[in-house]
C-alpha cells in the first residue's frame, strides 16, 4: 500500500506540469523570435540609421533606456534595474496566473506572450543597458516612436488578456440549486 501514494502523487502532478509545456515554450519562441529580430538589426544597422521600407514604415536603430514611449528615459540609469525588476516580479505573477489557468487556451496564450516580450526586453536591457528598438511606422507628418518584436507580443498579450477577462466575466454563472 505505501507505493500507492507516491504513484498517486507523481500521476496527479505530472498531467498539471506538461499542461505547462505549451505555455513556456510560446513564451520562449516569442523571446528567442524578438532577440532574433534584434541580433539582426544589431548586425545590420548603425545607431541612428534608418532605411525606409514603405511610404510609412522603416527600419531604424535606436536605444530605449526607458518604458513604453521613452518614459522615463531621460533619467540617470536607475530606471533599467527597476524596469528589469518590474517585469521579473510581473513574469512571476503572470506564471502563476498561467498555472491557475493552464487548461485554458486565451488567457495562458495572453500570458505567454506578455512572460516573452518582457523576457526579450529584460534580457536587452541587461547586455545592452537599454530596449533595441527598430520598427518605426509613421504617415503625414506622424511618427509612432520606434518599439520591437517583443513589445508587439505584450501589446498583443495585453489585449488578449483583456479579452479574456471580459469574455470570462460576461459568460453566464451557473444557478445554484433549490
Amino acid at each position: 500500500m505505501p507505493d500507492v501514494l507516491p504513484a498517486m502523487h507523481k500521476t496527479s502532478t505530472r498531467p498539471a506540469l506538461a499542461a505547462m509545456v505549451p505555455w513556456i515554450a510560446l513564451a520562449i519562441a516569442v523571446a528567442a523570435l524578438d532577440q532574433v529580430s534584434k541580433q539582426w538589426v544589431l548586425d545590420n544597422l548603425h545607431y541612428g540609421q534608418m532605411i525606409p521600407i514603405t511610404g510609412f514604415f522603416d527600419l531604424v536603430l535606436v536605444f530605449n533606456p526607458g518604458a513604453a514611449f521613452s518614459f522615463l528615459a531621460d533619467h540617470d540609469g536607475w530606471q533599467r534595474w527597476f524596469f528589469t525588476g518590474l517585469a521579473t516580479v510581473i513574469c512571476g505573477w503572470l506564471l502563476a496566473l498561467t498555472w491557475r489557468h493552464r487548461d485554458e487556451k486565451l488567457l495562458p496564450t495572453a500570458f505567454a506572450m506578455i512572460i516573452g516580450g518582457a523576457v526579450g526586453n529584460v534580457y536587452d536591457r541587461l547586455v545592452h543597458g537599454a530596449v533595441v528598438d527598430f520598427l518605426h511606422f509613421h504617415y503625414a507628418g506622424w511618427s509612432w516612436p520606434a518599439f520591437n518584436l517583443a513589445d508587439s507580443a505584450i501589446t498583443v498579450g495585453v489585449v488578449l488578456m483583456l479579452w479574456g477577462q471580459f469574455r470570462h466575466d460576461r459568460q453566464p454563472t451557473p444557478e445554484k440549486p433549490s
